[in-house]
């Protein structure tokens, strides 16, 4: 009884505060000045006055209209989550009892329940519908179901590291050649996407084993209808591979590297492919199919001609630094292609790590060209001397306007590059971010 008295006076007070607050409303409305005071003094003075006064209106439905309609909305939360509880109950029933028809209404169910929030994917997963998802989209025999499967699978791993490794668990990459034998390739094109979002495990500490992801994706970058965004994802999905050192093997040993070289000259891949080369020439095995394709480094001099492409130039030079680095045959290889001049005009117009980069590598074909004519046993004085006497000066103006005349190309290179730079529209990287970060982490450039 006394635990009761101080909710009773709540209430009351409650129930004053909003007697109140209709008094002022009607008073703007009849015009009228009414307190709780007055109103009592003239409902005890005339009994009729104050059921004249007091508004038949449900004091409930005038505080929800005051809070903006909080207590409908509240109550409309509410059945939705008893009709998501319900259907959730339903579905999981389907899913794990049911024929294949109800198995694709529960896997529609559950897609449409996934995207809900993180709270709704975590306890799907805990009802055991992933396991479930993973054997339908093995064991369907028609594209319809696995096309179900795939998106409710998709909208399950987003955003939650549990869900991706539930999927590892329950042996989705084990079943992959399975999966590319059933599919058509639309339904590839689905699990592309699926597998990007699993790969980003390879930057924690759970273990994936890449061989099968690796073979999927090559053959998806191989294929020539494959639409770029497509490629674009598998490239991503690759990325995250790469980023572990240990996955190295698998993917050079997969044959991918030709095919990256390839999409290097893509203006749309190219990015993403020269990211993932920036990661496996940091092996010694990586480096060694890089320099070793016949390929290279024709195609990575093309792409640091790509002014408009500063993240792209970037990449292309970072990967020529490291094959040119402690290599004779690959210096020689470009200084014949003409990558002293193009390293010239990175060093003048290109991004400043591009610059930092272009000038690491001048300075070393500068040290190689010094050591070419380096000290030597003998009297050099002398035989410098000797040479000088030889020539001429008309031989010397020749030299003069060969300089003059090179000085002179390498400015109108250099305004041609400027006034192109100019014209170029900004165009921002359509690759993804996780692909953004630098993969010069040895280097000081």
């Amino acid at each position: 009884m006394l635990d009761s008295s101080p909710t009773f006076s709540n209430k009351k007070n409650k129930r004053k505060k909003l007697q109140q607050l209709l008094f002022c409303f009607f008073a703007r409305i009849f015009g009228h000045s009414f307190s709780p005071s007055s109103y009592k003094t003239k409902a005890k003075a005339n009994p009729e006055l104050k059921d004249s006064i007091e508004p038949p209106i449900a004091l409930s439905f005038v505080k929800s209209e005051m809070k903006g309609g909080g207590i409908r909305t509240k109550v409309e939360e509410a059945k939705g989550e008893e009709v998501d509880a319900a259907g959730m109950k339903r579905s999981v029933k389907q899913l794990h009892f049911g024929g294949w028809e109800e198995k694709g209404e529960a896997a529609l169910e559950i897609k449409r329940l996934a995207k809900v929030d993180a709270r709704m994917r975590r306890s799907l997963a805990k009802l055991g519908v992933i396991p479930s998802l993973v054997s339908m989209l093995a064991e369907a025999q028609d594209d319809h179901c696995r096309h179900l499967a795939i998106e409710a699978l998709i909208e399950l791993a987003h955003g939650t590291f549990t869900n991706k490794a539930l999927m590892v668990e329950a042996g989705l990459l084990v079943k992959l050649p399975q999966l590319t034998d059933a599919l058509q390739f639309p339904g590839k094109q689905e699990l592309a996407v699926l597998l990007f979002s699993i790969s980003s495990l390879a930057k924690t500490q759970f273990p994936i084993a890449p061989c099968h992801i690796i073979a999927f994706l090559t053959e998806i970058l191989n294929a020539k209808e494959v639409a770029e965004e497509i490629k674009i994802t598998c490239l991503a999905t690759l990325y995250n591979l790469s980023t572990k050192l240990d996955n190295t093997r698998a993917i050079v040993s997969s044959g991918a590297v030709p095919t990256l070289i390839s999409l290097s000259s893509n203006r749309r891949a190219s990015e993403g492919a020269l990211a993932i080369m920036g990661n496996l020439i940091l092996s010694a095995m990586g480096k060694k199919v890089i320099e070793d394709d016949s390929m290279v480094p024709k195609a990575l001099i093309d792409t640091t001609t790509w002014f408009d492409k500063p993240r792209c130039q970037e990449l292309a030079v970072y990967i020529l630094m490291i094959l040119a680095h402690g290599s004779k045959t690959q210096r020689q290889k470009m200084a014949g292609l003409g990558m002293v001049p193009l390293l010239l005009e990175v060093a003048l117009l290109g991004s400043p790590l591009a610059q930092k980069r272009a000038l690491k590598m001048l300075q070393w074909f500068k040290d190689e060209g010094q050591s070419k004519i380096g000290v030597h046993s003998g009297p050099q004085t002398e035989r410098i001397s000797l040479s000088r006497s030889l020539v001429s000066g008309r031989e010397t103006n020749k030299c003069q306007k060969a300089v003059k005349q090179m000085v002179e190309q390498s400015l109108s290179n250099n305004m041609e590059a400027i006034m192109r730079r100019a014209r170029v529209p900004e165009n921002f990287s359509s690759f993804k971010s996780s692909v953004a970060s630098s993969s010069s982490k040895s280097l000081p450039y």
